[in-house]
């Protein structure tokens, strides 16, 4: 039982696109892609700096043009095998992979969701905090105390706080007892109340998108779930934007499911280092370069059920 996954925003590197560029059919995926985004994603995803592909307008769309180039190199034409989900923005990802929405749609979304979370950003100072390790009951209470929502749940002991920065300056003068704070670097609060603005501007566009049920297995950032209604695919990826991403629950689906490799899109790294500490025994495969794709389809024939 194979699950491939795509990461979210902050695992973007400069430069990380450059090898992929060197095929000729990649180049031309990547620059149809950005002319639909309105982005220059080449430049970005080789010449640009770490603080240009920081922006979430720039990020995003990136992230997931990266994902349908190696995720469409590595498996062609054929079926996506067994399990396939993203985190945050990796969402839109991993919903392309499986067909409910159009590569040139993904991007259409992923570009209005970027501009859109920015544009909420920039209305009032707000952040994240990566609050590691604690007692979980602790950590949770001291979040709500201090008037923030647990944005993201990524599994054992890595719980992201986000809010105002007056909020966050509380959780760090009143921390969880042993627990270790990092302050993010990213200019919003994503995946809460504060980011409605753009939840309202995708739900517009999405209003007119065409879809098509999931050709295997997609996992839900809201529960965990496997939702295999296309509809509701579109809607939780419109909603999750204000919600908070439940990756914990995607780990327990990938669990009870019976999973025995995961193969992480590029940027890869992210998604399979909280899988190695939270699926003991599972096998791991971060797809980064092109000169990877014929061991990274010797671990999806090996793992796959769809290839089997």
């Amino acid at each position: 039982m194979l699950a491939i996954l795509a990461p979210g925003q902050g695992a973007q590197t400069p430069g990380f696109l450059g090898p992929w560029l060197a095929d000729d059919a990649a180049r031309d995926q990547l620059d149809a892609l950005s002319e639909v985004a309105g982005v220059d994603l080449a430049h970005y995803g080789t010449e640009a700096d770490a603080d240009a592909i920081r922006a979430t307008d720039i990020a995003q769309p990136l992230l997931v043009a990266a994902g349908l180039v190696a995720g469409r190199a590595l498996l062609g034409d054929g079926p996506v095998p067994d399990v396939v989900a993203g985190h945050s923005v990796g969402e839109i990802t991993a919903a392309a992979l499986v067909g409910v929405l159009s590569d040139q749609d993904a991007m259409r979304f992923v570009a209005t969701r970027g501009r859109g979370m920015a544009a909420a950003s920039a209305l009032r100072p707000t952040s994240m905090m990566a609050v590691v390790g604690g007692v979980p009951d602790q950590v949770a209470a001291a979040i709500e105390a201090a008037g923030l929502t647990a944005a993201n749940n990524n599994g054992k002991g890595q719980i992201v706080a986000a809010g105002t920065v007056e909020q966050l300056a509380e959780l760090a003068a009143n921390p969880p007892a042993r627990a270790r704070l990092i302050q993010l670097s990213v200019a919003g609060a994503f995946h809460t109340v504060h980011m409605q603005p753009a939840v309202a501007e995708l739900a517009e566009l999405a209003s007119g998108l065409s879809t098509a049920a999931p050709t295997t297995k997609l996992l839900s950032n809201a529960d965990g779930a496997v939702v295999d209604d296309r509809a509701e695919v579109l809607n939780r990826l419109v909603s999750q934007v204000g919600n908070p991403v439940r990756w914990d629950l995607c780990l327990d689906t990938l669990a009870a499911l019976g999973v025995t490799g995961i193969l992480e899109l590029p940027p890869a790294g992210t998604l399979t280092g909280i899988a190695k500490r939270n699926l003991k025994g599972v096998a791991l495969f971060n797809l980064n370069t092109p000169d990877q794709l014929t061991d990274a389809r010797a671990f999806v024939a090996e793992h796959a059920g769809v290839a089997a």
